[in-house]
């Protein structure tokens, strides 16, 4: 009974095909949340993770949502100790929607197809094959362990994760009491790339603003009327512009970051982004001057605009249009005023005289950041580096908006993300897929982690 048994039975299990067999049942079963129901989600629940849970020695509840139409959580708990860690873990079984006809011939997004050293299947990555592998890691140290793990485990697992996870925030303060654990630890999200394990403690925030000004009714023959009259698109570039200018750099003191921490900074610097295949060249005079690739998109802010519309872009005519629209986003790291966003854009824009263009905030999610040097992530980091021997890239945040505010702000735990995914896997297009040699690494290092937390408290922590 050792370590090295459930990490060598870890990878047994990927090797026997058992864990593909496992994930493709999963991505077989559609669960796709937009306008998705209780009656078309739940059944993932039901006969995918109760029956695996059950297995494992928990003990689950389905969550009626508080919020009207959308769907159900789930709920596990396996108690062995009162003086034993306790760790949450967390899943979300839903899926975006497949968009069967854009993916490439003899491929399907419903069932799980491997070639080579891709596996790919729609949730395979995101997140059914992510929270498979965690569970077949917890069961592999179960059955070294005697049938024990070491340590209390409770899961939830959402279904509306891709449509912005709505109640959860709710479920989790009406459970705080029965949710409370020692340590949050789960997966979703991309490793810096394939090659290298990664922790992320946190994620970007992001606000989505518009920008609009509606200047007349209709439009006006460009030839008869240019000159004349005031052009809403033209007039609209132009504040954006002032928002952030030509190469990425936020010109609004209130939307900017404070100085990134040191320990940040320190993480970063060891880490480099892109550069693999399939990966987008890195625009290096992009964005905020002096900072590294990674600083800008892990520890500063960036302000993009999705879309833009005037006009008829699809059959332009010879009119001046009326209105105009940007659609714009600040994904920000922890310490920036997001909250008063709205009020900085708009003393900005009248001081630089566009106090006709309006602005209005649709959505807003906080960040949240744990420190590098904290206890549990020099823990978590030790325990991957003594399984795969390799470096760990750590992340003080992702640069994406997974709703880790609800766990690190709403229960208060520290949080550290264990991402079983790699930058190009097609997350949320067609051809998503999970990387082979990636899958069998990950269950090996979550056995590693499983099997160390059962161990008891890393050093320097207690209940």
């Amino acid at each position: 009974m050792s370590r090295t048994e459930a990490i060598a039975h870890a990878a047994a299990h990927f090797d026997s095909g058992a864990f593909a067999a496992t994930l493709g049942r999963r991505v077989a079963q559609r669960s796709e949340s937009q306008g998705g129901s209780d009656a078309a989600l739940v059944p993932y629940l039901k006969e995918q993770i109760v029956p695996a849970l059950h297995t494992l020695g928990f003990s689950t509840r389905l969550v009626a949502n508080p919020v009207a139409g959308a769907p159900s959580f789930l709920v596990a708990q396996r108690h062995e100790s009162g003086t034993a860690p306790t760790v949450l873990m967390y899943g979300h079984g839903d899926v975006v929607k497949g968009y069967d006809e854009q993916w490439r011939a003899g491929l399907s997004p419903w069932q799980l197809t491997i070639e080579g050293e891709r596996w790919y299947g729609r949730g395979s990555a995101d997140n059914k094959g992510q929270h498979s592998i965690n569970l077949a890691a917890l069961a592999s140290v179960l059955a070294v362990r005697g049938g024990r793990l070491g340590f209390n485990a409770k899961l939830l697992i959402e279904m509306g994760e891709e449509v912005g996870s709505p109640g959860l925030n709710d479920v989790c303060e009406a459970l705080k009491q029965e949710l409370k654990a020692d340590l949050f630890l789960s997966s979703d999200g991309p490793r810096l790339n394939a090659q290298r394990p990664t922790v992320f403690l946190g994620s970007r925030g992001a606000v989505n603003f518009e920008l609009s000004y509606r200047a007349r009714d209709g439009g006006h023959h460009s030839g008869n009327w240019g000159g004349l009259l005031r052009n809403p698109a033209t007039t609209l570039m132009a504040a954006v512009n002032s928002l952030v200018d030509g190469n990425g750099v936020i010109q609004v003191p209130g939307l900017r970051p404070p100085e990134i921490p040191a320990p940040v900074r320190e993480a970063l610097a060891v880490l480099e982004v892109g550069g693999m295949p399939g990966d987008p060249a890195i625009d290096r005079v992009w964005g905020e001057p002096g900072l590294s690739p990674e600083e800008r998109v892990f520890a500063w802010n960036s302000l993009e605009v999705l879309a833009m519309k005037a006009g008829n872009p699809d059959n332009p005519v010879n009119a001046i249009p009326p209105s105009a629209t940007a659609w714009c986003q600040l994904r920000f790291v922890v310490g920036t005023d997001w909250q008063h966003l709205a009020e900085h854009v708009r003393r900005h824009l009248d001081a630089q005289g566009f106090e006709m263009v309006t602005v209005q905030v649709s959505a807003a999610s906080p960040a949240t950041r744990l420190s590098p040097d904290e206890p549990w992530v020099r823990w978590a980091v030790a325990s991957i580096e003594q399984t795969t021997r390799k470096s760990v890239a750590v992340l003080p945040n992702l640069g994406g908006t997974p709703p880790n505010e609800v766990f690190a702000h709403t229960l208060g735990l520290p949080t550290v993300w264990v991402p079983h995914s790699y930058p190009a896997c097609n997350q949320h297009a067609p051809n998503e897929h999970l990387l082979a040699p990636v899958v069998r690494e990950a269950l090996q290092l979550m056995a590693g982690l499983y099997w160390d937390l059962g161990e008891g408290f890393p050093a320097g922590l207690a209940r």
